[in-house]
This record gives C-alpha cells, sequence and structure tokens, in this order.
C-alpha cells in the first residue's frame, strides 16, 4: 500500500502548541469503526462511551528529559542529543545533530559554558573540559542521525539528567513547556519514554475515579516510547518500513483482568496507539507460547475469538497498518497524528483508512486541535 495513501492536509494553525489549563476541557471525536459515523463531544463525554465491565488499558511510562544540549570537546561547536534507548552500562542509542558532525569517536560535553570554552586556549581549554558533569563518547553510527553514545559522570545517571536535560517536546512545537509534568500522564511510574503517550493526557484522578465508579476497570503496561513511534516513513510502500524496537512489559495483573474481561464478553478499551502496541504485541507472544507448549487448557481458556493473555516483556516493533488484524483490542482513545505517520496507519488498521480521512478532514472542518497536546478521538 502506498504511503501516500495516508496523507491529508492539515492547516498549521490547528497544531496544538501548548496543553489546556485543564487536562478534561479537550474536545473528543467518536467515530463508529463500521459506519464511519462521526460525533463531536467533549473528552468528558467519553464516560457515555464505556460500559462497565470494560477495561481501559494505559500506558504507565513517564517520560524523561532525554534532550540534551552540549558541545563538542575539540571545537566548542553547539551539539545536540536525543536519548531514545537505554542499551546498558551506561550506553545509549540517540539522536545527534548535527549528525554529519558527530562522528564516531567524537567526545561531547554537557553543562559547561560553550562560551568560555570556544574562547579558552590550552590549560584554560582543559580545565573547562575536565568541569563537565556530564561527558559522552560516540561509539558507533547508524541511519538518520542514531549514535551509540556512552556516557560519564558521577554520581546517580537520572539525577545528572534531572539537572541538565530538557523535556523532548515534538519539533512542530515551538512553545516553551512551563510544567514538566503537564508532558506526563497523571499515573506516569516507569522512568524512560523520550516522549509521552499523548492520549492519556486527557485523564485526570478525578475522572478515572468516575470511570472506576461507573464500573469501569483499569489496567496498566509499560511501552517506552522511541524511535520507533515518531521515526518518519521513508519508504513509498508501508510494507517495506521497518519499525525500530521499543521496550514493553505486561504484568500478571494486567494479564489477569484481560483474561477476566474477555471472558466476561468486556471490551478491552487501549489508551494510545503505545498501550494497542503493547496489547497487540502481548497478544501475538500468548498465542506463540500457548501453541508451543501444546497447552490445550490455555489455549481454549481464551474467549470470544481471543488469545489467553500471558504476562510478558521484552522488545516490540510491532508495526500495524490496514490488512494487519487486530486480536486483542476492541477500541481506542487517540489523538490526532501527523500525515502519512505510523500511528495513522495504526488507526487506519481498526477503523479503515476510508473512515478515518473522512473523519480526520471533519476534524479539520471543525477546526479541533491536532498533534500530542491536541483533541481526542474515540474509536469503537
Amino acid at each position: 500500500m502506498d504511503v501516500q495513501a495516508f496523507d491529508y492536509h492539515l492547516p498549521e494553525e490547528l497544531i496544538a502548541q501548548t496543553p489546556l489549563v485543564q487536562r478534561t476541557q479537550s474536545r473528543l471525536m467518536t467515530l463508529d469503526k463500521k459506519s464511519g459515523a462521526v460525533g463531536h463531544h467533549t473528552f468528558e463525554d467519553l464516560a457515555d462511551y464505556l460500559q462497565a465491565g470494560d477495561l481501559l488499558v494505559m500506558n504507565d511510562t513517564r517520560v524523561i528529559p532525554a534532550r540534551l544540549f552540549g558541545v563538542k570537546a575539540d571545537t566548542g561547536a553547539k551539539v545536540e542529543l536525543l536519548l531514545l534507548k537505554q542499551l546498558g552500562d551506561d550506553r545509549w542509542e540517540a539522536l545527534a545533530r548535527p549528525g554529519k558532525r558527530i562522528r564516531k569517536g567524537t567526545e561531547l560535553l554537557f553543562g559547561v559554558d560553550a562560551a568560555a570554552l570556544a574562547a579558552a586556549e590550552g590549560q584554560d581549554s582543559a580545565a573547562i573540559r575536565s568541569q563537565a558533569p556530564l561527558t559522552a563518547v560516540v561509539e558507533a553510527e547508524g541511519e538518520m542521525g542514531a549514535r551509540t553514545v556512552r556516557f560519564r559522570y558521577e554520581g546517580i545517571f537520572n539525577e545528572v539528567l534531572d539537572q541538565l536535560g530538557e523535556m523532548p517536546l515534538p519539533p512542530y512545537i515551538k512553545e516553551q513547556l512551563p510544567e514538566r509534568e503537564r508532558y506526563q500522564t497523571v499515573y506516569a511510574r516507569h522512568a524512560g519514554s523520550a516522549a509521552a503517550p499523548t492520549a492519556g493526557l486527557h485523564f485526570t484522578e478525578s475522572f478515572l475515579d468516575k470511570l472506576k465508579n461507573k464500573g469501569v476497570r483499569l489496567a496498566f503496561v509499560t511501552l517506552h516510547v522511541g524511535l520507533g513511534t515518531f521515526r518518519p516513513v521513508s519508504a513509498e510502500k508501508i510494507e517495506e518500513h521497518e519499525m525500530h524496537a521499543e521496550y514493553y512489559e505486561l504484568p500478571q495483573e494486567t494479564a489477569d483482568l484481560i483474561n477476566e474481561t474477555t471472558a466476561a464478553g468486556g471490551r478491552i478499551v487501549a489508551v494510545g496507539t503505545t498501550s494497542t502496541r503493547t496489547l497487540e504485541t502481548a497478544a501475538r507472544q500468548s498465542q506463540a507460547t500457548v501453541e508451543d507448549s501444546g497447552d490445550t487448557a490455555a489455549e481454549a481458556a481464551g474467549a470470544a475469538g481471543k488469545p489467553h493473555i500471558l504476562p510478558s516483556s521484552g522488545w516490540t516493533s510491532i508495526f500495524i497498518y490496514p490488512g494487519v488484524e487486530l486480536q486483542l483490542v476492541d477500541a481506542m482513545l487517540t489523538n490526532f497524528h501527523l500525515p502519512k505517520s505510523t500511528l495513522l496507519m495504526l488507526i487506519s488498521a481498526m477503523a479503515g483508512r476510508d473512515n478515518v480521512l473522512n473523519a480526520y478532514r471533519e476534524a479539520v472542518e471543525e477546526k479541533y486541535r491536532f498533534f500530542s497536546f491536541g483533541d481526542a478521538m474515540f474509536i469503537y
């Protein structure tokens, strides 16, 4: 399928630059995945579309201040790193800018006075470099600016990162974020993401309590958002695109809740594309594990044609697009996504490309707010 088939026109003024004062003030578009019917609501109307016995599954990853601004140790030239994936032993996969100037062996300094370093010579320059609270050496080069770097520092890395790093807002957001927590979900727990699972930004604790009081159950998965989620599709055919792997966890408690829900005839409602990808990864992993083990009891335990879910964790590069069947997720809350993105392709797999693009055209006409800080869509 041609990538261009997922393009649409979006006026730049509809790209939300700042979050709303109140999380639940956003608008909500509903999309019936079978009929294509569209409805216009406010976010709190989501409660009317969720039923007692539904399971709302959320991604509890926490965004780290993954954007680092520094200088090259040899020239003082300014550089930027976006940390994507922790590899162990103080090594990270990162995106580097400007990529052409950051080669294997390059030493980078963070937390130093760039102007002072550029003006210094000899011993003064060496003294400034030695005072850097965080340094990195590029160990390997990848495609599209990807680099493997190894950090050196004193103390605890996350504390150093909290002091020096900035929140990694997407490039289409030009405004500064006054509060870091506004780019976190209220249920964020496990640090590791380079971007927020933005569908969850609309929830407040009180609204989640309202859903629980209605009989909606809550469950959590973790997927640390990295390059796989927001890397643009460079191939002409979507089938040729390769997703980068991202780390996920689906714990025993969540597996139990999923199995209880499907057995009782309830719906699995994913909050966001990252939760959807985690659930669909777990569904395939569980099915393969059961089939390999020959456990007929577990295989029969799946309800309504859905696999029996087992706890799992690891790396997922699942790519869901039209033609790829969703095995577990019945409904999804999501934001409005970039043209020709893998996220737009994912929701098209659930609701159909024509239905989605028709809904997006209506969203543009109705001046919905798009992307990370924008409005929400509920596909059911």
